[in-house]
């Protein structure tokens, strides 16, 4: 889970939210529909708060403890935040919940009808993110990838009225891209936070340490483990590309520009000769353009 970097201050819900427009794709971008602006915010919300009790990037002063019902010597034990923060959730579907943001979520969830299951595996992922810091095999990364990204994609689909088992199946595989990009893109920062998220084994087969992580600069090896992971990610949003030419409007246009952000961070990870280790490889907006474009034509 990554932390966008924008300041917090005293208000949970207003902190939360502006953080939408330093994410690396966007959340809810102005030619969708106002009322799915609306919703697909209101679960970024969720998504994006979830993602900070686990990375314990809440604000200082434990406001959003307080919401929570917890004591203020809590407001920094990340495990007995998500464990209320689930019991809060529970209220969206059955009650009146404390947090502003879910709140805020309760609305969509009524009117789209959506169920618990996918912000459960969101609230599962960090709490395993407390518990396991690495990963021995790509299944298992696979695995956590489908708690940590997969609902996320399942919201949309279900917030657009969009929902079939292929379309969930081409989603997953778009969004478990996406997550691995990041994980690529944060490497050091991630090692820094004790995770690492490249599998045990395939540092193993390219005789790379951890502690070759760390360097300031990636070497030859750790070079070509970046460029395998790169490549499976990049596998897998062809896999997902067939979501977008299965859908119309403006919709095609939201999932089309999931895909080609996926594909111009690839492309930004491999012009940077796949060393990630000083600082994450950001795609330029051209590069962007021209990947919505190709996989709107269904290029790639």
């Amino acid at each position: 889970m990554t932390e966008t970097g924008t300041a917090r201050t005293a208000d949970p819900e207003r902190d939360t939210l502006a953080k939408a427009g330093a994410e690396n794709f966007p959340v809810a971008p102005f030619f969708l529909p106002r009322a799915w602006r609306d919703d697909l915010m209101a679960v970024y919300g969720f998504a994006r708060l979830v993602d900070d009790i686990g990375d314990g990037d809440l604000a200082p002063g434990g406001a959003d403890a307080r919401l929570l019902g917890l004591a203020p010597q809590d407001a920094d034990d990340r495990l007995l935040l998500l464990d209320a923060f689930e019991a809060d959730l529970a209220k969206v579907f059955d009650g009146t919940p404390n947090h502003p943001l879910l709140r805020r979520l309760r609305h969509t969830v009524r009117r789209r009808s959506l169920t618990p299951e996918p912000f459960l595996a969101l609230i599962a992922a960090n709490r395993q993110d407390q518990l396991v810091k690495r990963y021995e095999t790509y299944d298992d990364l696979l695995a956590y990838c489908a708690l940590s990204a997969n609902p996320v994609g399942r919201l949309v689909l279900a917030v657009t009225g969009a929902t079939t088992p292929e379309r969930v199946r081409h989603s997953d595989a778009i969004c478990t891209a996406l997550q691995i990009v990041e994980h690529l893109q944060d490497v050091a920062e991630d090692l820094r936070r004790d995770r690492v998220y490249l599998p045990a084994a395939d540092l193993k087969r390219f005789h790379v340490q951890e502690t070759d992580l760390a360097a300031p600069t990636a070497g030859a090896s750790v070079r070509a483990l970046i460029a395998y992971e790169a490549q499976r990610a990049g596998a897998l949003l062809d896999e997902g590309a067939p979501l977008v030419g299965s859908v119309h409007g403006r919709l095609r246009l939201l999932l089309a520009g999931f895909v080609a952000g996926g594909r111009a961070a690839v492309h930004a990870i491999a012009a940077a000769e796949f060393d990630v280790l000083p600082g994450p490889p950001k795609p330029g907006k051209l590069r962007l353009l021209r990947e919505v474009g190709a996989t709107l034509r269904g290029e790639g």
